[in-house]
C-alpha cells in the first residue's frame, strides 16, 4: 500500500499525559495536571450552561457557518464577519493555512522552539521548513525577515510563544511587515493573548484593518476553559478568509462548542478571575524558582519554562510518580527545561514541593 512520502517526514504530535492514564499506570489516586496550559478554574460556568441547553437539539446538524458566534466575534473585534473564520480549535486553521497556500517546495518560516503544529502543517503539504534561532529567548523577527525569499508563503510567530512564554513587540512586527512581500503571510498565533500584560504587545487587528497580509489566530481553549470542545478562530482580511473557507470542512465546529463559546465570551467574571489566578500563581512560582536557584523565562502566558539543570524526561518521570504532570522541554529542543502550567494555589504549592523533593 502506498501513501504520501511527506508523511514520513512528520513527527506525530505528542499530547500531554491525561490524568486517568497516569492514575492507572502508577496506581495513584490523586494526580494534578500542569502540562497542557489549560485553565485551572475550569470552563466558564455560562459556557457550561449554554452547552447543556444545546444538548436538546443534538438531532440537528450544527450551523455550518457558525453565524451567531461569528457575528458576536466580529462585533467585539470591530471587524466584518467576512474577516472571521471558525475552526475545530485554532489547530485546524493552522492546517487550513497550509492546505490553502502551500505548494510543494514552498517555504514556511518558524522559530526553533515553538508549537509543533506549524511544522506538521507545513510538512504535510510538502513545504520546506526554515527554522530561525530565537534572540534573547524571543522570536527573532529581524532574522525571520532576512530569511524571507520569493518562495516564502507563511511565517508563523507564536505571540506569546509556546513554550517560551515570551512575546514580540509592536515595533518588531511593524518593521517585519514593512518588508514582507505581497505573496507571503504573517500568522500571529495569539492563543494566550488574554493573559498578556506587556503594554508594547502588538494589536494584530490594526494590521488586518490596514489591509496587511496578517492572520491572527485565537482560541477558546485557554482563558475561556473550553479546550475539550475545540473552538478556535482566525481573523484576516476578507480575501484571505474566503480562500481558507474553501478548504474548510462543513460542520467543523459542533453545536455544543458554538453555544458554549458564545456564552463564554460574555462571562467577564470568569475571565477576570482567570487572569487574577494566573498573575498570583505566576508571582508565586517566580519567587519559588528564585529561592531554588532555578533559571526561568518571565512569561506573558499561563505557563512558565524553567531550567531544571538535568534531563527534563527524568524530572518529568519523577514528578509524575509524585502525581504531578508537567511537559518536558525536549520535545521543543530544550532538553534541560520543563514547562509547567500555572495552576490553582494548592496545585502550584504541590508542584514546588514535588520539585524540591526531586532536586534535593
Amino acid at each position: 500500500m502506498k501513501f504520501r512520502e511527506e508523511l514520513l517526514n512528520i513527527k506525530p504530535y505528542v499530547p500531554g499525559k491525561p490524568i486517568e492514564e497516569v492514575k492507572r499506570e502508577l496506581g495513584l489516586s490523586d494526580v494534578i495536571k500542569l502540562a497542557s496550559n489549560e485553565n485551572p478554574l475550569g470552563p466558564s460556568p455560562l459556557g457550561v450552561a449554554a452547552a447543556v441547553e444545546a444538548t436538546s437539539k443534538l438531532n440537528y446538524y450544527p450551523d455550518g457557518a457558525c453565524f451567531e458566534l461569528k457575528e458576536e466575534l466580529s462585533k467585539r473585534l470591530e471587524v466584518d464577519s467576512s474577516q472571521v473564520i471558525l475552526g475545530n480549535g485554532s489547530d485546524e486553521i493552522i492546517k487550513l493555512l497550509a492546505e490553502t497556500f502551500l505548494y510543494p517546495g514552498d517555504e514556511v518560516i518558524v522559530g526553533k522552539h515553538t508549537f509543533g503544529e506549524y511544522e506538521f502543517a507545513a510538512k504535510l503539504m510538502g513545504g520546506k521548513l526554515i527554522v530561525i534561532e530565537p534572540k534573547d529567548w524571543r522570536e527573532d523577527l529581524a532574522a525571520m525577515s532576512d530569511a524571507v525569499t520569493s518562495r516564502t508563503r507563511l511565517v508563523f510567530v507564536g505571540n506569546p510563544n509556546n513554550p517560551l512564554g515570551t512575546a514580540v513587540k509592536r515595533r518588531e512586527v511593524d518593521a517585519f511587515l514593512a518588508k514582507l512581500p505581497e505573496d507571503a503571510i504573517l500568522v500571529l498565533d495569539e492563543a494566550y493573548r488574554e493573559y498578556v500584560t506587556d503594554p508594547d504587545y502588538p494589536e494584530s487587528i490594526e494590521y488586518i484593518k490596514a489591509g496587511k497580509n496578517v492572520v491572527a489566530l485565537r482560541t477558546f481553549s485557554k482563558i475561556y476553559g473550553l479546550a475539550g470542545l475545540r473552538v478556535g478562530y482566525g481573523i484576516a482580511k476578507a480575501e484571505l478568509i474566503s480562500a481558507l473557507s474553501r478548504a474548510r470542512e462543513p460542520f467543523n465546529v459542533n453545536s455544543l462548542a458554538q453555544a458554549a463559546a458564545r456564552a463564554a465570551l460574555a462571562d467577564s467574571g470568569h475571565i477576570a478571575e482567570s487572569k487574577r489566578i494566573n498573575e498570583e500563581g505566576k508571582a508565586y512560582l517566580y519567587r519559588e524558582f528564585e529561592r531554588l536557584g532555578l533559571a526561568y523565562l518571565p512569561t506573558e502566558a499561563n505557563f512558565i519554562l524553567v531550567q531544571v539543570g538535568r534531563s527534563s524526561a527524568e524530572v518529568f518521570r519523577k514528578l509524575m510518580a509524585l502525581g504531578v504532570i508537567v511537559r518536558t522541554g525536549d520535545i521543543f529542543g530544550l532538553p534541560d527545561f520543563i514547562r509547567v502550567s500555572i495552576g490553582l494555589p494548592a496545585e502550584n504549592r504541590r508542584f514546588i514541593s514535588a520539585l524540591c523533593e526531586i532536586l534535593n
